[in-house]
């Protein structure tokens, strides 16, 4: 029996070949999750052989890892241009709660609830997930430590509810994926608990105190 032999792909440059590589890898994760990067998927999304993926990535664990570095990498990097341009940080942390429980970043919540079950047996993965946490801790850390300066916030201790913070919008986040409670009401859910934890009356972080968002 015969069979339709694959085309061969196009000759690229190393450099390009990675990115060709790296990229189909973030479209699955993105699109199907992080379980989905898997080498023929991988290979099939970029047009290649797996052979050729073999080649150019030095392990599949390292490739996930990654690609889990660049999702979240792009998000936080989109998410403080976001709220810098914002006045005071009241708006800027009113706003990064929002955007973040909107619902609009369910396929990255995807890739985070699955990059904490998958690290449990890749120790590069694990690393790339704690790291990418202390990231986000410091973002919201430096929002609320900019509050505690200009006197809108109180608190003694802004690690710990930078810590307390990220720890809400996770599990809201991930309960929000099989349509747990009112998903709806994510965002005021937690700024309202957040706002005791810094001291401030209730609405102070809703949207009518970020202009941008009127």
């Amino acid at each position: 029996m015969s069979t339709t032999p694959r085309p061969r792909a196009a000759r690229k440059a190393p450099d390009e070949r990675t990115r060709d590589i790296a990229g189909a890898a973030r479209e699955l994760a993105l699109e199907e999750g992080l379980a989905a990067v898997t080498l023929r998927a991988v290979a099939a999304r970029a047009g290649v052989a797996p052979a050729l993926v073999a080649h150019y990535v030095p392990s599949m664990e390292s490739l996930i890892a990654n690609t889990f570095e660049t999702v979240v990498g792009a998000e936080i990097a989109e998410v403080e241009a976001l709220i810098a341009p914002l006045d005071g940080p009241r708006a800027r942390l009113g706003r990064l709660i929002r955007t973040l429980l909107d619902g609009t970043r369910d396929d990255v919540t995807v890739v985070w609830v699955e990059a904490w079950a998958l690290g449990r047996r890749s120790e590069s993965l694990a690393r790339a997930v704690r790291e990418q946490m202390d990231a986000w801790q410091s973002v919201l850390q430096g929002v609320i430590e900019d509050g505690v300066r200009s006197g809108d916030f109180d608190t003694a201790d802004a690690p710990g509810v930078a810590w307390q913070l990220l720890g809400m919008i996770d599990g809201l986040n991930a309960q929000a994926l099989v349509r747990w409670g009112d998903a709806t009401d994510r965002g005021s859910l937690i700024s309202h608990a957040v706002e005791g934890m810094l001291g401030l009356p209730r609405g102070a972080l809703d949207s009518s105190s970020d202009p941008a968002a009127r």
